[in-house]
C-alpha cells in the first residue's frame, strides 16, 4: 500500500501500537484478522496523505458495475501479472484497486473477504479488482529505458567505509548534534552523545558489514553477515550538510527484507 518497505513497517509498528492501545477499550474480543486490517489499511490511508501523496478516488467512490466471463476467466493470468509487478507499480493505482489487487492477487483473500474488511459491495470490489488488474497491465506494456546506476553520495560511502573499517570515532564525528536513531521495534534516541552509544553494540559485532545499495529509490545500506550474499537487514540513514542526521536500524525487523530488490 505504501510502496516502500521502511514506510511499510512504519505502517505495521504504527498498526500494532493503536491496536493494543484499543485492545483494553473493547467489552468482547473481534475477529482478530479483519480487525487488525481495518486498523493496518486506515494507518496505511493516513500515512500516505502526511506524506502528501495523490492517491485518486477514495475508497467509497468506487462503483459498482458487471464483470464480463471473460474478464473473470483472465483472473489466473491477470494474477500471475501481479505478483510479479514491481512494488512501486501498486502506487500508480487508486487506494481501491490497489487494496484489492494486492488483496486478491498477493494475499489471497476471497472477494467476499475483501468486501468485508473494505466494507465495500462485491461488484464494488470486482470493479475496483478488474480497473487495477488493467491498469498493471497497461504500465507494464509501457517501454520504459533502463536506469542508469545512480552514484552513491559521499557521506554515505563515508559512513559505511569507517563502520567496515570499525573507526566507531570516525562514525560518531559524523554525527550531527540533533542526529535522530530509531532501531526499529526496539529504541529510539536523540542527541549526538545519546546515538553515539549505538555504535557499542556493533563494536562487539566482527562479522557484519554495510554496503550502498538502493531500495525503493532510497539510498541505503545493506547488511551482510559473514560471507553471506543476501542481505540480512539494511539501515536507512539521512544526509543534511554533509553530516548524518538520522539512521533507522532494522536490525530487530529482518523479515522485512525477504522480497526486497536492491540495486547497487
Amino acid at each position: 500500500m505504501t510502496g516502500s518497505i521502511a514506510d511499510g513497517e512504519d505502517v505495521v509498528q504504527d498498526t500494532l501500537a493503536r491496536a493494543y492501545y484499543e485492545l483494553s477499550a473493547l467489552k468482547e474480543l473481534p475477529a482478530m484478522r479483519s480487525w487488525l486490517f481495518r486498523i493496518a489499511h486506515n494507518r496505511a490511508l493516513d500515512s500516505l496523505k502526511r506524506y502528501d501523496r495523490r492517491m485518486g478516488e477514495p475508497l467509497e467512490a468506487i462503483e459498482d458495475f458487471t464483470i464480463d466471463n471473460e474478464a473473470e476467466a483472465d483472473a489466473a493470468i491477470a494474477r500471475e501479472q501481479v505478483v510479479q509487478a514491481a512494488m512501486s507499480r501498486f502506487l500508480e493505482l487508486a487506494p481501491a484497486q490497489r487494496s484489492c489487487v494486492i488483496l486478491k492477487d498477493v494475499l489471497d483473500h476471497s472477494l467476499e473477504e475483501i468486501a468485508e474488511l473494505l466494507g465495500l459491495t462485491l461488484p464494488a470490489v470486482k470493479a475496483a479488482l478488474h480497473r487495477g488488474r488493467t491498469r498493471l497491465r497497461e504500465l507494464a506494456q509501457v517501454s520504459t529505458t533502463p536506469a542508469r546506476t545512480r552514484p552513491h553520495s559521499a557521506t554515505l560511502l563515508n559512513y559505511a567505509a569507517l563502520f567496515n573499517a570499525r573507526d566507531w570515532d570516525g562514525v560518531r564525528a559524523m554525527l550531527l548534534e540533533d542526529v535522530k536513531l530509531d532501531v526499529v521495534s526496539m529504541t529510539k534516541r536523540v542527541g549526538r552523545d545519546q546515538v553515539g552509544t549505538y555504535f557499542t553494540n556493533y563494536s562487539r559485532m566482527r562479522d557484519w558489514r554495510l554496503v550502498p545499495a538502493w531500495l525503493d529509490g532510497r539510498e541505503v545500506l545493506a547488511a551482510f553477515r559473514g560471507q553471506e550474499t543476501q542481505p540480512a537487514y539494511f539501515v536507512e540513514v539521512t544526509i543534511r550538510d554533509g553530516g548524518v542526521a538520522a539512521i533507522r536500524d532494522f536490525f530487530h525487523v529482518p523479515y522485512i527484507v525477504q522480497e526486497a530488490r536492491f540495486e547497487p
